[in-house]
């Protein structure tokens, strides 16, 4: 039995990845004991740029502050 994908690539499940990644960042943040000003955290939850979002998320693993995820 084959199962369907085609939701996988439909803008609602695109919306919901950007969605799920913007808070994975902030929670990687926040378990870092960085801040995440409101402003910033305003411009993870609006992006839907995936590609984007995976470079910040990559960049909040390393980062030491939180200029260092937009450097």
């Amino acid at each position: 039995m084959a199962v369907p994908t085609w939701f996988l690539r439909s803008e609602y499940w695109q919306e919901v990845r950007a969605m799920t990644r913007a808070e994975d960042i902030v929670l990687i943040l926040e378990i870092r004991e960085i801040a995440v000003p409101d402003d910033v955290r305003a411009r993870f939850a609006t992006s839907t740029d995936l590609d984007q979002l995976a470079v910040w998320f990559d960049r909040a693993v390393k980062a030491e502050s939180i200029d260092d995820l937009f450097a």
